[in-house]
């Protein structure tokens, strides 16, 4: 299973993509939203998992981009932790 990580976080990308293939999970990461729009334009993805705050493009735009050409599962990730964020 293929998987897009989306994160500006480096430590966060580190510690998911190690979980991840660990799991078995093949993983490419990348560090904003307008990176992570390119890559699933041009590469066949079996789920995305998307940072909310990134630089350039958001992950909600960037995932509201990715599902007008594409059909995959997203999951969204946040730090933040307010109740109306959630």
């Amino acid at each position: 299973m293929k998987l897009l990580l989306a994160d500006d976080e480096p430590d966060m990308i580190r510690a998911l993509n190690a979980i991840l293939t660990h799991e078995g999970y093949k993983v490419d990461a990348v560090y904003d939203g307008a990176e992570a729009l390119e890559k699933a334009a041009a590469v066949s993805y079996d789920g995305l998992i998307l940072d909310i705050m990134m630089p350039k493009l958001d992950g909600f735009s960037a995932c509201k981009e990715i599902k007008k050409e594409k059909d995959v599962p997203v999951i969204m990730m946040s730090a933040r932790g307010e109740e109306y964020d959630k």
